[in-house]
C-alpha cells in the first residue's frame, strides 16, 4: 500500500488574534503548538489583550513581529495592514474571543484592527469565545453568537465548564489550546488546496465508539487490547467540527484528555456496560462508527472477578480456562436493531495480504450486516494500533476502495464523505467506487 505523509498544518499560515479575555493567557501555548506542527503564524493582540498578554512573547513563539493597534496605518507600509494580514491568512484563529470583539465582529463595525481583518478576510475563521459565564448567557451574547456563525466560513468552538478566572463555576472556559489546534488541522485535513470549513453534517447525531474494553480475570489482572481509541475520538470530532451532534461511547482512552471537548461522552470499561449505553442511544442516531476494539472474552456467569479474587500464579493456567464466554457481536446486535435509514460503520482490523483482507473484510461486512466495513491491516509498521497514522480498504455494498495510509485526523474525514455519499447518491457525490 502506497503511503502518503500527512501533515495538516505544516506550511499553512495562519493568523492568531487574540482579544481581551483573561484566557488570553493560554494563547503563548495555542501559539507553541502551532508553530510546533510546521505552521507559519502571525500573532496580532487588540489593545486589551495586550495587558494581558505578552506580543513579546507572542513575538518570540511565532518568530515574526506581533501586530498591534498602532500598527494599523503605518506610514511605512504601501497596504492597509488589515487588509494585508486578511488576504495573507489562510486560516484565522480567535482565541479567545472577547464579548466586545464578539459585538463589533456581528454588527460589521471595523473599530479597531482585528474588526477590520474579520470583515476583510475571505478565508475561514476558528472562534475560540471565552468569557464570565453570566456574560456567556445575556441574551446580547446569545444573538450576537449566533449572527457570526451564519458568516461564511466561521467555525464555533463554544465556551466550555469548568472554574473560571473570576471564580465562577459554570460555562466560559475557552477550549483548550490543543483542541483549537486539533480544529485547525481538521480544517485542513478535508483538502490539500485550502481549508474547507462546511457544515455538511449539521442536523445529523453521529453515535460513535472508541477505545477498548476491558474484561477482569481476577480483582488484579484483566484482558484489553492495544487499542488507544484515537480513531475513534478523531472521527467523532471530525463530525463535531462538521456540524454534527456526536454521542461518544468510549472505554479507557489513551488521548489528550481536551479532545474530549463538546462531545456527548458516556465512559465504560467492559463490553456489557457498553452494549447497554448503545441500546440506550441508538434510536436517536443517524449513523452509527463503531471503531471500539471490543475484547472477545470475559468471565462467564458465576464466575464474576469480584468474587474470585486474586488467583494464584500457580493457579492461573486452570483459572484462565475454565468459566469463559466469547463477547457478543455488538456491531451485529446495532445491526438487526438499528431503524430504517440508519448507516453503520464498521471496522475490521485485520492481518495478511492484501486479497486475504479484502475477501475477509466483505465476509464480515456481509455477516455484521453493516452499511461501510474499513478494513484496516494492523500487522504492517506505522499503522494501526498506536500509531497517528492508517489505511486499508472501504468496502461497501459491491464495491471497494483503498484508502491510502494517511494520518487518523484525515482518515476520519475520507470516513465522513463516505457515510454522506450513502446517504445522499449523486453526480457531485457519488458512492466510492471500486479500484
Amino acid at each position: 500500500m502506497r503511503t502518503e505523509v500527512s501533515t495538516p498544518l505544516r506550511g499553512r499560515r495562519l493568523l492568531v488574534a487574540v482579544s481581551g479575555s483573561i484566557a488570553a493567557v493560554k494563547t503563548p501555548l495555542l501559539v507553541s503548538g502551532l508553530v510546533k506542527a510546521g505552521a507559519e503564524v502571525r500573532c496580532l493582540v487588540t489593545p486589551s489583550a495586550a495587558r494581558l498578554v505578552s506580543p513579546l512573547a507572542l513575538a518570540t513563539l511565532s518568530r515574526h513581529r506581533c501586530y498591534q493597534e498602532d500598527d494599523e496605518w503605518d506610514s511605512s507600509c504601501s497596504r492597509p495592514l488589515h487588509i494585508e494580514l486578511a488576504e495573507w491568512a489562510e486560516l484565522v484563529l480567535v482565541a479567545p474571543l472577547s464579548a466586545t470583539s464578539l459585538s463589533r465582529w456581528s454588527q460589521g463595525s471595523a473599530e479597531g484592527l482585528l474588526a477590520s481583518v474579520l470583515l476583510a478576510c475571505e478565508c475561514p475563521v476558528l472562534a475560540a469565545i471565552a468569557m464570565n459565564t453570566a456574560m456567556w448567557n445575556h441574551p446580547a451574547v446569545q444573538r450576537n453568537w449566533q449572527v457570526v456563525q451564519t458568516f461564511p466560513g466561521v467555525v464555533p468552538l463554544v465556551p466550555q465548564p469548568g472554574l473560571l478566572a473570576c471564580d465562577r463555576l459554570g460555562d466560559g472556559r475557552m477550549a483548550d489550546p490543543s483542541m483549537i489546534e486539533l480544529a485547525a488541522s481538521s480544517l485542513f485535513s478535508r483538502s490539500d488546496a485550502e481549508p474547507v470549513s462546511t457544515q455538511d453534517w449539521s442536523g445529523r447525531r453521529l453515535l460513535v465508539t472508541a477505545g477498548p474494553t476491558v474484561e477482569p480475570i481476577d480483582q488484579a489482572r484483566l484482558i484489553t487490547n492495544r487499542s488507544s481509541g484515537a480513531m475513534g475520538v478523531l472521527l467523532a470530532q471530525a463530525a463535531r467540527l462538521r456540524g454534527a451532534e456526536v454521542v461518544l461511547v468510549h472505554g479507557p482512552l489513551q488521548v489528550p484528555e481536551p479532545w474530549l471537548e463538546s462531545l456527548h461522552c458516556h465512559p465504560v470499561q467492559c463490553a456489557a456496560e457498553m452494549q447497554a449505553v448503545l441500546e440506550q442511544q441508538q434510536a436517536d442516531a443517524d449513523a452509527i462508527a463503531m471503531a471500539a476494539a471490543v475484547a472477545d472474552l470475559r468471565r462467564g456467569a458465576g464466575t464474576d472477578a469480584s468474587v474470585t479474587g486474586k488467583a494464584a500464579k500457580a493457579d492461573l493456567a486452570v483459572h484462565l480456562s475454565d468459566g469463559w464466554e466469547l463477547v457478543p457481536d455488538l456491531l451485529q446486535g446495532l445491526a438487526a436493531r438499528r431503524p430504517t435509514q440508519q448507516l453503520i460503520l464498521g471496522f475490521a482490523a485485520l492481518t495478511g495480504e492484501d486479497a486475504e483482507l479484502l475477501r475477509r473484510g466483505e465476509e464480515k461486512r456481509l455477516r455484521k450486516g453493516c452499511d461501510l466495513m474499513l478494513v484496516n491491516p494492523i500487522d504492517r509498521p506505522g499503522q494501526g494500533f498506536g500509531q497517528g497514522r492508517n489505511g486499508g480498504w472501504l468496502v461497501g455494498d459491491g464495491w471497494s476502495k483503498q484508502l491510502p495510509v494517511t494520518g487518523k485526523l484525515q482518515l476520519a474525514h475520507q470516513l465522513l464523505d463516505a457515510l454522506l455519499a450513502v446517504r445522499q447518491p449523486s453526480p457531485s457525490s457519488p458512492v466510492p467506487a471500486g479500484q
